[in-house]
């Protein structure tokens, strides 16, 4: 075992891996990742599958067969993913039995064009469960207001969710909400709350790319002082809002009681997008108890090198946060910050759907030539 990967681990990380291919999966690549990095899940999204099935030829065959079925685009994506999916659980399923359910999860996304649609969501979800029918199985929704009542339907199901795009710590509190209404009703309806878990996906360096480039523009000292602060701050202040909602609420309260787990944060997007910052910046810095951190590979790689200390970052830097919030909106403006997070939660939601989109195209291509 990586030594490095574990001291983070130590610490009360665990590492997930941001990727999943039909490759990794028949190499035995994840294996050796979960033997030797520590990595105890993965997650997808629809970036992530287009990357693999339109650069590897692994899933050509079930393309092809499946066309021969009179299969349309949509039907040949949900059976390609699900397929990656089960694969993966399968290969986690000792790692969920060891940790107790919380870790050895496999997230797959509904499609992302359903994102302001919670019927269309709910349905997809319960789906895709059915479909994949493993226990460690996450169910990947947006957390754009529309879908917030999907959060909670799935829940209520007995589904594990994992809420994906959070870019504030109001839309945060937001899921919060939902997931704590989800589980009042999974508990109802007599469900095992011991065994539904659920992440709330706080994306990372995507807030620094769009902050820094503010801040560049304006050029002062002050103002690039600030550059590859903001996105740690935000995870900061995002991680004391969670460790107070599952603290001082009655209602959290009566639902840890009937065995439920508290919902974990988890850092999405850290790998760096400026090469300037150290490759494991989103990583070290934001190394604390009970929180997920999903990485790339290059991150992972980055993490099995790095010598320096691996200490708990989250706690006590709450103060810190909020005056580089306040010192980068005396600069650019009050709001900023704000407006920024909104539109990155806008633009995450078309990005995700043009790659979904693009993905379904090509599949429609390799149907054709298949016929």
């Amino acid at each position: 075992m990586n030594k490095h990967t574990k001291r983070i681990s130590d610490v009360g990380v665990s590492i997930w891996l941001d990727d999943l291919s039909r490759s990794k999966l028949q190499s035995g690549l994840l294996e050796r990742l979960i033997d030797e990095r520590n990595v105890v899940g993965v997650t997808t999204n629809p970036s992530i599958f287009n990357k693999a099935i339109l650069s590897e030829t692994l899933y050509d065959a079930q393309i092809a067969e499946l066309a021969q079925t009179g299969a349309s685009g949509e039907e040949v994506l949900f059976e390609l993913t699900c397929a990656d999916v089960l694969a993966a659980a399968d290969i986690f399923l000792p790692v969920y039995q060891r940790t107790n359910s919380t870790d050895g999860r496999v997230s797959i996304e509904v499609d992302p064009r359903f994102a302001r649609d919670a019927v269309a969501t709910i349905r997809q979800a319960k789906e895709l469960w059915a479909k994949i029918d493993r226990p460690n199985i996450m169910i990947k929704i947006p957390a754009v207001p529309e879908s917030l009542p999907a959060i909670t339907e799935a829940l209520a199901n007995g589904l594990s969710v994992n809420a994906t795009l959070i870019f504030s710590k109001e839309r945060y509190l937001q899921v919060i909400d939902a997931f704590i209404t989800g589980l009042e009703k999974a508990h109802t309806a007599g469900h095992d709350l011991s065994k539904i878990d659920s992440v709330a996906s706080f994306f990372v360096s995507r807030v620094d790319t769009a902050i820094d480039k503010q801040l560049e523009e304006t050029g002062t000292e002050d103002a690039l002082s600030l550059r590859g602060k903001t996105a740690l701050a935000n995870a900061i202040i995002a991680y004391a809002a969670y460790e107070n909602a599952f603290s001082n609420d009655a209602r959290w309260s009566a639902l840890e009681k009937a065995h439920a787990k508290k919902q974990r944060p988890l850092w999405a997007s850290t790998g760096v997008k400026n090469p300037a910052y150290p490759p494991t910046l989103y990583v070290t810095e934001l190394a604390g108890m009970n929180v997920v951190n999903t990485m790339p590979e290059p991150t992972l790689d980055a993490l099995s090198t790095y010598a320096g200390e691996i200490t708990d970052k989250l706690r006590g830097g709450l103060a810190e946060a909020q005056e580089i919030f306040t010192k980068i909106e005396r600069i650019l403006g009050e709001g900023t910050i704000s407006a920024v997070l909104e539109k990155l939660e806008q633009d995450g939601v078309r990005q995700f759907e043009d790659a979904w989109n693009d993905l379904l195209a090509d599949i429609g291509r390799k149907i054709q030539t298949a016929k």
